[in-house]
């Protein structure tokens, strides 16, 4: 429990939680899109594998279970993460200029919260079938094939028929392809953890006497390639030097 409240308390901790819950949601996604996609292999095949997840519940209730609990997660700590960068600093800069950040990297809370609603929207849609939000004026649980199974390939037609639903599907959609492509495609260069002792070396040479001093130290983090490194070294001790100085490392191999 301990460890649990020291992580959510620590702002690299939170970032571990989104990255980690939200590598387990792009797996999902990428799964859900590739069972969707049987819908152009004709009603039978789709059919049978919405029969399939209908009808095995001690698969689907633990999954939809955990993914819940991820998504409530990584909503969790990128608001927390947000607060906390605008408490750091309450009045923005008077002259800001976009060097290197892309335009999904800036809105990447933004664009979550579009795709929160997008995806509550979809789970009411065709998971819940609620009939108020499919705007057909029919009960999509009421739609059988012959074999008497959900008829999903149906339900789909039907649904995306209505242009304004269709619409929204494609925003949304086009929204989560841009959080996704910033999530991505930071994996492999954010918050990578390196030892303390090489990276007192990287940072401390141009500090006189700065090797020579008994050097207390805990793990330091080097963010993205593209933007430089910050390596911070704790002051815990009279003896103990601070350096820190921008460079520009190569992603790790």
């Amino acid at each position: 429990m301990n460890l649990i409240t020291r992580t959510w308390q620590s702002s690299l901790g939170k970032k571990y939680l989104m990255a980690i819950s939200g590598c387990v949601l792009f797996g999902f996604v990428i799964g859900h899109l590739l069972g969707n996609l049987q819908i152009f292999l004709g009603p039978e095949a789709l059919n049978r594998y919405g029969h399939f997840l209908q009808t095995t519940p001690e698969l689907i209730w633990p999954a939809r279970i955990v993914l819940l609990a991820l998504a409530a997660l990584h909503v969790a700590s990128a608001i927390a993460l947000t607060k906390q960068n605008r408490a750091a600093r309450p009045v923005g800069y008077g002259d800001c200029k976009v060097v290197a950040a892309s335009y999904a990297s800036r809105t990447m809370f933004m664009s979550g919260l579009i795709v929160l609603a997008f995806i509550i929207y979809h789970l009411l849609h065709f998971t819940a079938q609620t009939p108020d939000v499919n705007f057909t004026g029919q009960d999509f649980k009421t739609l059988h094939d012959e074999q008497g199974r959900h008829d999903i390939y149906r339900m789909m037609i039907l649904g995306y028929r209505q242009p304004l639903v269709s619409l929204f599907y494609v925003i949304g959609v086009g929204l989560l392809c841009l959080h996704l492509s910033h999530g991505v495609s930071s994996m492999p260069s954010s918050d990578v953890i390196v030892s303390a002792r090489p990276a007192a070396k990287a940072v401390c040479p141009s500090v006189p006497n700065c090797m020579n001093d008994t050097i207390a130290m805990e793990p330091v983090t080097i963010t993205g390639p593209k933007y430089g490194m910050e390596l911070k070294i704790p002051a815990n001790s009279p003896q103990t030097a601070a350096c820190s100085r921008p460079t520009h490392p190569t992603a790790p191999g």
